[in-house]
């Protein structure tokens, strides 16, 4: 794979069978000068390395001779329906070597779902193969589940069984539905703290968890875990380079699932899982990434990032990617209660604006033909808003939607990769949730590793139009380190933005209870990720009722 600049692969990348498949296809992409991005995402994707069946079908290890225990990677539930959730494990019982110690071998693991935690009252069991094509990756859409139930559920492998993890169900679609809780969470880049954060909200009372992007990150980590501050040498020099293959992406997921708040986290409730830009490479933009390489040979390596993700993430059959393509933006109810639309605004945007720089609005980036979104799944979204009977539309996504001026000038500089660098878009969606009818709209989004919540405004720029929804950014995980509960620009943007109603740098997730007459958010902060241990308190609380959207604090 021809790479330049600093993402050029040196010989310390890990390989596996399915990056041989990408490295074939790099020069018959590059021999064709006039290639489309699409006929390249169409080569990819017939080049896809699946399990093979019969006598061409990877050998069976039997699980009995495993002698360490494989479930290093922990357990993970996700997307739930009324009837089924998916299961997930990965097995590794050497989880930083590139086969994570079963080299190509399959193998048999079995799985359960109970009523309790002790497993007396067995619901639902069966088998699965841990193929070596999906990294060893078991995931279990179980079906036959009962609507707005709580469950238990785990793996074994040979003599070595799994721990608990504990999910739930959806209420049936329409039924009537008194209250949801659900945290959100994003950006959670290993080298810069530790996962306090998780380990709290491993602790909490909630239904399900959004993550909305930057699972992981694609920047080197040294030995000492960046700021984790571990003994030089702790780990592995794989870390410590961008990765570029399939293989690196897998080992940089057991990286950050080797820590055991995340793992918590992941056991104690179902996720709901989007991506950002940093599972793949910082601020890529469709099929282009920040280096500017020809697009046919970026999206070899967005390929192997998607299918690392798709094998690490609770998510169903139909999110598995094809070549460099994936479909992740998917529609989920919770009852009458709620819609969630979760979104992906990285696959299909057009590329940033003015370079990518903080810039103030102009003809560039107001291009109507401009989309963060790309056009299917915008149509997609007002489609689902107009047939929506949910009494809140939740839309997961990723950057932020609402006008964020950097300062209080007329033409202040905003940033081109969010929603302000593609105004024409985000019209467009606000002139969709408008014709829809849709009064309780509530946007969670990740990104910009701060807290805020904002109104989100008819017209930005007047303070007194109309209020259509709430948006609620959760801050970050651990990226950025510790911060600060008021950063040093907090007076230049409140100033700018008076429809933003909090701002906040510290590290957590924001908390939000969704009720028939009203939703509550209360922002959940750490002081400290640099070093572990720190506490969770409440930086502020607001609420927002339902027929009557605007924030108004606790």
């Amino acid at each position: 794979m021809a790479l330049t600049g600093r993402h050029r692969p040196s010989a310390g990348h890990a390989f596996s069978p399915y990056d041989a498949v990408l490295r074939a296809a790099a020069p018959r992409l590059a021999r064709r000068r006039l290639l489309t991005v699409t006929a390249a995402a169409a080569a990819l994707a017939f080049s896809t390395h699946l399990p093979a069946r019969g006598a061409a079908a990877a050998p069976e290890l039997e699980a009995a001779r495993i002698p360490d225990d494989p479930f290093t990677l922990g357990v993970a539930s996700g997307d739930p329906l009324p009837e089924s959730v998916v299961l997930w494990t990965r097995l590794a019982p050497e989880p930083f070597e590139a086969d994570g110690g079963l080299g190509r071998r399959r193998v048999l693991v079995r799985w359960e779902v109970a009523l309790d935690e002790g497993f007396a009252v067995v619901v639902r069991r069966g088998a699965a193969l841990a193929h070596p094509e999906y990294g060893h990756s078991v995931h279990v859409d179980v079906e036959g589940l009962s609507p707005g139930s709580e469950y238990y559920y785990r793996f074994r492998a040979g003599g070595h069984i799994s721990p608990t993890g504990r999910t739930r169900t959806a209420p049936a679609e329409g039924a009537p539905t008194a209250g949801l809780r659900l945290a959100a969470v994003a950006c959670q880049a290993y080298q810069d703290g530790h996962y306090t954060v998780h380990g709290h909200l491993a602790q909490e009372d909630v239904d399900l968890v959004l993550h909305l992007g930057d699972y992981l990150y694609e920047y080197p980590v040294d030995s000492a875990g960046g700021q984790r501050g571990y003994p030089d040498g702790t780990l592995p020099g794989v870390f410590d380079r961008e990765p570029l293959t399939l293989a690196d992406y897998r080992l940089r997921y057991a990286l950050y699932k080797s820590d055991p708040d995340l793992r918590a986290a992941h056991a104690a409730h179902p996720f709901v899982v989007t991506w950002d830009d940093h599972e793949v490479e910082n601020d890529y933009a469709g099929a282009r990434d920040e280096n500017g390489s020809p697009p046919e040979q970026f999206l070899l390596r967005r390929a192997a990032a998607y299918r690392a993700c798709w094998e690490n993430q609770p998510l169903r059959s139909g999110q598995m990617p094809q070549g460099p393509d994936a479909l992740l933006y998917r529609r989920l109810h919770w009852g009458s209660l709620a819609q969630f639309d979760i979104l992906d605004t990285r696959q299909y945007r057009s590329d940033q604006a003015y370079d990518g720089r903080p810039h103030a609005p102009g003809p560039e980036s107001d291009d109507p033909a401009r989309t963060l979104t790309g056009a299917e799944q915008e149509r997609w979204l007002l489609d689902g808003w107009r047939a929506s009977e949910a009494l809140w539309n939740v839309m997961p996504q990723q950057v932020c939607f609402a006008q964020r001026k950097f300062g209080p000038a007329a033409q202040a500089r905003v940033s081109m990769d969010a929603w302000d660098g593609y105004r024409a878009s985000r019209d467009r969606i606000v002139a969709g949730a408008k014709a829809a009818g849709i009064d309780n709209w509530v946007i969670l989004t990740g990104d910009v590793h701060v807290g805020c919540a904002f109104d989100i405004k008819d017209d930005f720029d007047d303070p007194r139009s109309r209020t259509l929804g709430t948006e609620l950014t959760c801050t970050s995980v651990a990226s950025g380190g510790d911060g600060t509960d008021r950063p040093p620009d907090w007076d230049a943007y409140m100033r700018a933005n008076p429809h933003m109603k909090f701002y906040n740098g510290r590290r957590g997730y924001v908390r939000v209870e969704l009720g028939r007459e009203a939703a509550r958010a209360d922002f959940r902060t750490v002081a400290a990720v640099t070093t572990p241990g720190a506490p969770v308190t409440t930086a502020a609380s607001f609420v927002t009722e339902a027929g009557s959207p605007g924030l108004k604090p606790v």
